[in-house]
């Protein structure tokens, strides 16, 4: 090409460019502003959302399926003390839930869902300790030197306390394991960079291991060198599922929608179908006494207690918070102060939602 060619066509995008600039400061604006949009509600969008027919579910269940071979090689890693991250398009949640009710039976599993943009670590950390302090007293026979200093209440503990009781490695074997197992760890309720530290100082404790799982394209500038390599320790998997992210994104408010701040019973239910019969029960005791008692602040925390362990619901005092914690998380319960100085509990819905989410329940 010759030079003088060159010149001229360089002249000519300038010249291109700055009359596109002329001409469109001259256009026509609109006035049209994007509050004039006729947004649809919230519930509508969701239930349309819902009515779409799934594609390849065949395909996508025996992908599933295939990574169950590869359970025993993720169980040996844990016990030789790595910690397990699975990256790839699709919802990670049942893989992650299989592999922990399936495999890791021998060993306490803790679940964290990180996709709550209202999760709080403080809480996180007191339930993790309240479950390994269970652990503890089950597999003493006789009491040790630390265990009055070791002894609850955990929720009056700083985040330093919890953190130094789940490191302590004194009077403890490598004979018992917690498994954590955190969906999301990259999502909203836990990016920011004070979480992580203390998720990463959880990783490093004797006796914990994490399974975690990332949705996030950018979830590893997370972490510095220190924290993959010593105190997570990853072991990366790349195991796409191609699943659909339901009770991931029940918790994200849709583009197209109005916003909704109340719960409403259909995503109650997306919820309780994914949590352990045993919790499904609890939250049924709940309802049945708010609707009966509807005039009442709520049902008392110890009442609660008595009755779920009349039913076997549950054996003990942190095993209810257990539930409760995920219920809150999930904003399916809150509590109030009842006029007698009681905690109370109470489901922010109507009781006619909460009969219909009882039948739902139950179906």
């Amino acid at each position: 090409m010759d030079v003088n060619d060159a010149d001229d066509e360089e002249f000519g995008f300038s010249r291109n460019y700055f009359l596109a600039k002329e001409l469109g400061g001259s256009a026509v604006k609109s006035h049209s502003k994007l509050s004039d949009i006729n947004i649809v509600d919230e519930q509508e969008l969701r239930e349309a959302l819902s009515n779409i027919e799934p594609k390849h579910e065949k395909e996508i269940e025996d992908l599933l399926s295939s990574y169950k071979s590869l359970y025993p090689r993720w169980a040996f890693d844990l016990r030789c003390g790595l910690g397990l991250l699975m990256y790839g398009f699709g919802s990670k949640k049942t893989l992650l839930e299989d592999f922990a009710s399936t495999s890791l039976t021998e060993y306490s599993a803790f679940v964290i869902n990180g996709y709550l943009p209202t999760i709080n670590i403080k809480q996180v950390l007191t339930s993790l300790a309240e479950v390994l302090w269970d652990q503890l007293k089950t597999r003493r026979r006789t009491p040790s030197k630390s265990s009055s200093k070791d002894q609850q209440p955990y929720s009056s503990r700083s985040v330093e306390d919890l953190l130094a009781f789940l490191d302590a490695s004194e009077d403890r074997t490598s004979e018992f394991l917690v498994c954590v197992i955190i969906h999301n760890i990259d999502g909203p309720g836990l990016r920011d960079s004070e979480t992580q530290q203390y998720l990463a100082r959880v990783a490093s404790c004797p006796n914990i291991r994490i399974v975690a799982s990332i949705d996030h394209v950018n979830a590893p500038l997370l972490w510095d060198k220190k924290m993959v390599h010593t105190q997570f320790n990853w072991c990366w998997y790349h195991v796409p599922t191609f699943a659909p992210y339901k009770i991931e994104g029940t918790f994200f408010p849709l583009i197209l929608a109005h916003g909704n701040t109340t719960q409403t019973a259909k995503n109650a239910v997306i919820v309780l179908q994914s949590l352990t019969p045993n919790a499904q029960g609890v939250f049924k005791i709940l309802a049945e006494y708010q609707i009966s008692h509807s005039e009442e602040e709520g049902m008392p925390v110890d009442n609660l207690f008595a009755t779920c362990r009349e039913r076997f619901l549950v054996g003990s005092r942190p095993m209810l918070n257990s539930h409760l914690t995920e219920f809150k998380d999930h904003e399916l319960v809150k509590t109030r102060r009842h006029s007698d100085g009681q905690d109370c509990l109470y489901i922010p819905l109507t009781s006619e939602a909460l009969e219909k989410l009882l039948v739902e329940m139950t179906q």
